[in-house]
């Protein structure tokens, strides 16, 4: 199930640094000046065999005119209502600042389990220094260095202590498929389009103490769970940054299925917020579906739609085997079809190949085509072989694995994909000494 952690404070604490160390990416920049980050950045990290997301949050200034400033502050406060743990960072080096004390009010609003994290405790003279930060009124206080490292083993063993304390109810074992997009795309109108017929057999079941919602739909042969995303649960007092709290639901819908379809709005094609959306798919090894929505309201030519899914395609390379269907929810075009197609990406996802098998099909295929040869070498497969995950993994044991380059990888997934046929579902593929 999700784990969600939401880094807050004051600007220039060391928040995106501290993010980029536990993503192990670089996707935050990092810079002396204050309100860099204010977009938000997501990521997947994991400490003791747990893994969580984590959101980098911007700067909090309170009472602040600028702007970009008071809509960092709002999307902060939606993090902190969406999260599971609220890492509160502050800075050692510059001492406490009134601008702390304000972090702290707006934290304590929160119910959510809060860590104080001191950065910056380089030396014995900061850490010295660190002990002032209990005047903030909390209990402990986790002393860290983002920029080396020291400090952060105790405090990820407690905040994921924090995750394995989460009682979890029992959800029956079928698949899970969530409808996940930015908003207005028709994810409210698919689901009350398929749960609104009067042959469906609609049961709500309780979700995990994080108020996640499954419903169990059975009809038509089907029958399977859908996760709650942004259509099914009330917004709560959330009137703006309806693109960020958008991200946030669907961390949480796609960490909790099996299959998630991506809605699109064909009026609007295809944009930045879908590929961020598709991106957290791929990256927590779910299966796709791609539902161009409100396809009714697009004129079209003769490759309209050929043209169309091109484009798709391309912005979402380079996975692009990945079923693409085209609707209209309101006329109920193509509706069950999602479903059957859903359906089928979760049967490959769930596939279970024998190595004998996969010997047998793959091995004369890298044999007969091998990794180029570097500086004389060759690399020679002798076994794969299936790991026993959630999603599909393979291992591909050889004499040199480092000299296998990221084209010939490519080549090798393409090749498993037209064998075993795992259209819409992300596989991974490791290279190993034998």
């Amino acid at each position: 199930m999700s784990n969600i952690i939401a880094i807050v404070g004051r600007p220039n604490v060391g928040k995106s640094t501290f993010f980029n160390r536990l993503t192990g990416e670089r996707a935050a920049i990092v810079d002396p000046t204050s309100g860099v980050t204010r977009d938000r950045h997501y990521g997947t990290s994991d400490w003791n065999g747990i893994e969580f997301s984590v959101i980098d949050t911007g700067g909090v200034v309170i009472g602040s005119e600028d702007v970009f400033e008071d809509a960092i502050r709002k999307q902060v406060e939606l993090a902190m209502e969406e999260t599971d743990v609220i890492l509160f960072m502050v800075d050692a080096k510059e001492g406490m600042s009134p601008l702390d004390e304000d972090v702290a009010d707006l934290i304590r609003r929160s119910p959510k389990k809060v860590f104080l994290v001191v950065n910056k405790v380089d030396n014995s003279n900061r850490s010295a220094d660190a002990i002032e930060f209990y005047a903030l009124g909390f209990e402990k206080i986790y002393e860290i260095s983002a920029i080396n490292g020291s400090g952060t083993g105790e405090l990820l063993d407690d905040v994921v202590r924090e995750f394995e304390n989460t009682v979890k109810e029992d959800i029956p074992d079928l698949p899970k498929i969530a409808f996940v997009g930015r908003p207005n795309v028709g994810k409210s109108s698919m689901i009350n389009a398929l749960l609104g017929d009067e042959r469906n057999i609609v049961t709500p079941v309780a979700g995990t103490t994080r108020d996640s919602i499954y419903t169990r739909y059975n009809s038509f042969g089907f029958d399977f769970l859908l996760v709650d995303t942004a259509g099914l649960r009330k917004k709560g007092k959330v009137t703006e940054n309806i693109e960020f709290y958008s991200v946030m639901r669907s961390i949480r819908a796609i960490e909790n299925s099996d299959v998630c379809v991506l809605m699109l709005d064909a009026t609007q094609g295809i944009e930045s917020q879908d590929i961020n959306i598709f991106s957290l798919i791929q990256k927590n090894h779910k299966g796709v579906v791609i539902v161009v929505n409100k396809w009714d309201l697009v004129e079209k030519e003769t490759n309209t739609h050929k043209d169309y899914e091109e484009l798709i395609r391309s912005r979402i390379a380079p996975f692009t085997d990945v079923p693409i269907i085209f609707t209209s929810v309101i006329n109920k075009q193509r509706i069950h079809k999602t479903l059957e197609t859903a359906n089928k990406v979760n049967k490959a996802r769930s596939q279970n190949i024998p190595t004998r098998q996969l010997m047998d099909i793959m091995l004369p295929i890298v044999t007969e085509t091998p990794p180029p040869a570097v500086k004389g070498k060759f690399v020679k497969v002798k076994y794969i072989t299936q790991l026993k995950l959630a999603y599909p993994a393979f291992v591909f044991f050889c004499n040199m694995p480092q000299y296998v380059a990221d084209p010939y990888k490519r080549f090798v997934e393409n090749r498993m994909r037209e064998q075993f046929d795992f259209h819409g579902v992300p596989i991974e593929i490791f290279y190993r000494q034998k």
